[in-house]
């Protein structure tokens, strides 16, 4: 069960509900502005221009989040996440460019140290036969933030203002401060992030295997597909599906619920089979299927159609990064799980920064569907690379 820990341990099933809770308010943060797009008026560019600034600074601020996890804790940690997604949604909430862009910056703050600060506490509590489990439930905030995200912030947007979307993630943060806070002294001086790495030696640990190598490199278009899915896909689905706002996060909300039940059936699947590779590449191939079916034909497939395939979207797109999390803690040496795991998700990240300027150019002369189909092609080379990459 996952309540269990180790004994003179503190309790894993509070620290697992406050991790899942930071990643649920940084996925909501991070896909607020896709969310409220069409009544916004926020064209592929702004969107590409948010998403670029919170992975540009995401990507920096993990260089040395491990040693600043170490001197403050990790719910200390989750708290200031907490504030700088306040901070992100107050100057989003003001609708210019250049706020938008202020607001990627502060979101990425948040975004860089939430997975190594929940990695380092989790990574004490947790056995190592629920690892796969215990990681992949952690996960599933992310869709719990975006089927919450997809389903009410177009609601409040369309019915009061987007202005209003942006003011319900804010709170939601405050509230997870409060919890942070008092859950804090249970939890004093376990958590051993890993030390500071500068980038070279990220790159040294992150192809000392070939197999981790592969694990990272794959990372790269499963994390750009992700990307595109939970920002890109309101847009895809209002100016190239035909559908409405409303129905657009719907379908969004399908594919984030397809996200939850992956992220947990996965992992449990992982546990029970030891097949955690052989179970990424299947994910891989599925996304590959999808995004290429959006791109080609996801105008003709009518709404009961787009709604299913939506959800099969999310079953694979959004649903292997437990999986991807546990595979790497296996591989890793066990004396420096959180520095790999921190290596890897660097690789993961610069697919994060390079999408939407990917997708950008893309749009400008082959559509949003157009770069749904790029976005398949980059997928299954990151599913032959990982293929290969186990390879004896």
């Amino acid at each position: 069960m996952i309540a269990d820990h180790p004994e003179g341990r503190p309790a894993l099933l509070p620290a697992l509900a406050a991790m899942t809770w930071l990643q649920a308010l940084v996925a909501l943060a991070l896909f607020a502005p896709g969310a409220v797009a069409p009544t916004a008026n926020l064209d592929v560019p702004r969107l590409s221009m948010f998403s670029t600034a919170v992975f540009a600074v995401g990507v920096l601020t993990s260089l040395w989040t491990g040693g600043l996890i170490n001197r403050i804790g990790s719910l200390r940690m989750a708290s200031l996440c907490a504030v700088a997604v306040a901070a992100s949604m107050a100057f989003a909430a003001l609708g210019s460019g250049p706020a938008l862009l202020v607001a990627g910056f502060c979101l990425g703050l948040a975004f860089g140290p939430e997975t190594p600060a929940s990695t380092a506490l989790l990574g004490k509590l947790v056995t190592n036969e629920r690892r796969a489990l215990v990681f992949s439930v952690r996960q599933t905030g992310n869709q719990i933030g975006a089927v919450c995200g997809s389903l009410a912030l177009p609601a409040i947007a369309i019915w009061l203002a987007p202005q209003w979307s942006y003011a319900a993630v804010g709170a939601c943060a405050i509230g997870g401060i409060v919890v942070f806070e008092w859950l804090r002294p249970q939890y004093a001086g376990l958590t051993q992030a890993p030390r500071q790495l500068g980038m070279r030696a990220r790159l040294a640990l992150a192809t000392s295997d070939r197999r981790i190598a592969a694990l990272a490199a794959a990372s790269m278009p499963f994390s750009g597909m992700q990307l595109a899915l939970n920002t890109y896909f309101v847009t895809l689905g209002v100016r190239e599906l035909g559908i409405s706002h409303l129905e657009a996060g719907v379908a969004l909300a399908c594919a984030q619920a397809g996200g939850l039940f992956g992220r947990l059936g996965w992992g449990f699947l992982a546990m029970r089979i030891g097949a955690a590779r052989l179970i990424l590449v299947s994910l891989g191939l599925g996304m590959t299927l999808c995004a290429a079916t959006f791109g080609f034909f996801g105008d003709d497939l009518g709404k009961a159609g787009q709604y299913a395939l939506a959800a099969a979207f999310g079953l694979t797109a959004s649903g292997w990064n437990g999986v991807f999390l546990a595979e790497v803690a296996r591989l890793a040496p066990q004396d420096r799980i959180g520095e790999t795991t921190g290596a890897v998700l660097t690789a993961s990240y610069a697919g994060l920064l390079v999408t939407p300027v990917l997708i950008s150019a893309v749009e400008s002369f082959a559509g949003l569907a157009g770069a749904f189909v790029g976005l398949a092609i980059l997928a299954f080379c990151g599913t032959v690379v990982l293929i290969r990459g186990d390879e004896r």
